[in-house]
C-alpha cells in the first residue's frame, strides 16, 4: 500500500493563508470539487470520491485518529461509474457519512497542501507528505512540521480525525 504523512488543521479563512501557501508552492493551484461518501468498514475507512458523473475514486485507508502528523496507508482505485458504485456499496455496507468540499491543491516538492472549504464545517488546511517505499515516517513528519511552521499553523489548530468524524460530532 502507498503511504503518506498527514496533518489537518482548522483555519479561520482561506484568504488569509492562500498567499503563504502559494509562495511556498512549486505547482498549483488546482481547483477541485469533491463529494466523498464513506461506507461502514471495520478495518479502516472506505470512501468513494466523486469528481464528476464519469470520474471517481474508491479509496481505502488506515490511519490513527490523533492530533498532529500521522502515517496513512492507502489504496486508490479509479472508477468511471461512481454513482452506480456508490449505490452498490451503500446497499452492501451502508453509508457512514458524506463530505462535500471544494479543495485547492498546491504542491511543494513531494508535499501536497490542500486548502479545503468543507460544507457545514468551515475551512481547513491539510498537509500530505508522500513517503517512498521503505522510507521511515520520521522524514515525512519533519517535512510536515516544517510546512506548518512556515505557514504559521499553531498546534491548537490541529485536528485528530477525518471531516466525516467532525460532521458526525455535530449531529451527536
Amino acid at each position: 500500500m502507498a503511504r503518506n504523512i498527514e496533518i489537518k488543521a482548522r483555519i479561520g479563512s482561506l484568504e488569509a493563508i492562500t498567499a503563504k501557501v502559494a509562495a511556498l508552492a512549486d505547482h498549483g493551484p488546482i481547483e477541485l470539487s469533491q463529494d466523498d461518501t464513506f461506507f461502514v468498514c471495520e478495518r479502516g475507512r472506505l470512501k468513494l470520491r466523486v469528481c464528476s458523473s464519469t470520474e471517481g475514486q474508491l479509496i481505502f485507508y488506515q490511519r490513527p485518529n490523533q492530533v498532529g502528523p500521522k502515517e496513512s496507508f492507502f489504496v486508490i482505485s479509479p472508477t468511471a461509474a461512481p454513482d452506480a458504485l456508490r449505490d452498490a456499496l451503500s446497499l452492501a455496507y451502508g453509508q457512514a457519512g458524506r463530505v462535500r468540499k471544494h479543495r485547492t491543491v498546491y504542491h511543494v516538492g513531494r508535499t501536497c497542501i490542500h486548502l479545503d472549504s468543507v460544507e457545514h464545517l468551515g475551512h481547513f488546511l491539510e498537509v500530505e507528505v508522500a513517503l517512498s517505499e521503505g522510507e521511515s515516517p520520521a522524514a515525512g513528519v519533519e517535512e510536515a512540521h516544517n510546512v506548518l511552521a512556515a505557514l504559521g499553523i499553531a498546534d491548537a489548530q490541529l485536528i485528530a480525525g477525518a471531516y466525516v468524524d467532525l460532521l458526525a460530532q455535530q449531529h451527536a
